[in-house]
C-alpha cells in the first residue's frame, strides 16, 4: 500500500526568513550600542564603552504575517573610524540614524550621516531619524518639531527613543520590519519611505508610535 503522500503545505523552504543589513549610524555616545542591546536582550548597561570599529548581532522577527531576520551593524561614531563606513553602508537596506536629543551637535551632524547613505545607496535604501535618550526630556535641545520637520523634508522615517527606559525601541524595529521593501504579496517592491509620527510628549513618558497618514 503506498504511502499517504505530503501535503503541498508542508514545503518548507518557504519558511526561511529574509535576511535584512540594518546599519546604525551617528555620533560617538548617541547611544546606538544601547538601542541594539535593549532590542537583542531587553537591557541597559549605564557604563558607557566606545564601539571599536563595527559589531554585528542578528535577530529574527515575528510580525504579523511575516518572518524578517535583522542583521543589526553597529558602527564607531569616532572620527578615526569614518572611513569604514562607507563599506557598510553599501549593501544595506536600513540605515538607522541616532542622534541625542540633549547634545545637538549630534542633531546637526544627522544631515552629514544621511547624505553618506544616499551617496551609497541613493533610493534603494529605507532611512529612519532616531532621537534618542527621551527620557531626558528635560535637558532637550532638539525639540520633536524640529525633528519632525526634518524629516519630512528629507522624507524619512522619525521616532523619539530611550534605550535607557525601553521607550519605542521595539516599535521602531517592528516598524521597520512592517516597512521593508519587497514584503509584499506580489513580490513589488515599494521603496518609500514612511514617517512615523511622534506627539507631544511629557518627560518621563515617549508615546507609542503611529504611522503618519499624510
Amino acid at each position: 500500500m503506498d504511502s499517504p503522500s505530503t501535503p503541498a503545505t508542508a514545503d518548507f523552504s518557504l519558511a526561511s526568513p529574509r535576511r535584512t543589513k540594518v546599519v546604525l549610524l551617528g555620533d560617538q555616545s548617541v547611544g546606538k550600542t544601547s538601542l541594539i542591546t535593549r532590542f537583542m536582550y531587553d537591557q541597559f548597561d549605564n557604563t558607557y564603552q566606545a564601539t571599536i570599529g563595527i559589531d554585528f548581532l542578528s535577530k529574527t522577527m515575528y510580525v504579523e504575517d511575516r518572518t524578517v531576520r535583522l542583521q543589526l551593524w553597529d558602527t564607531a561614531g569616532q572620527e578615526r573610524f569614518r572611513s569604514l563606513i562607507p563599506s557598510y553602508i553599501r549593501d544595506s537596506s536600513v540605515a538607522i540614524v541616532v542622534y541625542d536629543i540633549t547634545d545637538r551637535q549630534s542633531f546637526l551632524s544627522t544631515s552629514t550621516w544621511i547624505d553618506d547613505v544616499k551617496a551609497e545607496r541613493g533610493s534603494d535604501v529605507m532611512i529612519v531619524l532616531v532621537g534618542n535618550k527621551a527620557d531626558l526630556s528635560e535637558k532637550r535641545q532638539v525639540t520633536i518639531e524640529e525633528a519632525t520637520a526634518k524629516s519630512t523634508q528629507m522624507n524619512i522615517m522619525f521616532i523619539e527613543t530611550s534605550a535607557k527606559a525601553g521607550l519605542n525601541v521595539k516599535s521602531l524595529f517592528t516598524k521597520i520590519a512592517l516597512s521593508l521593501p519587497g514584503l509584499d504579496k506580489d513580490g513589488q517592491a515599494d521603496a518609500k519611505n514612511i514617517q512615523i509620527d511622534v506627539t507631544t510628549q511629557q518627560a518621563a513618558a515617549v508615546p507609542e508610535a503611529s504611522q503618519c497618514n499624510c
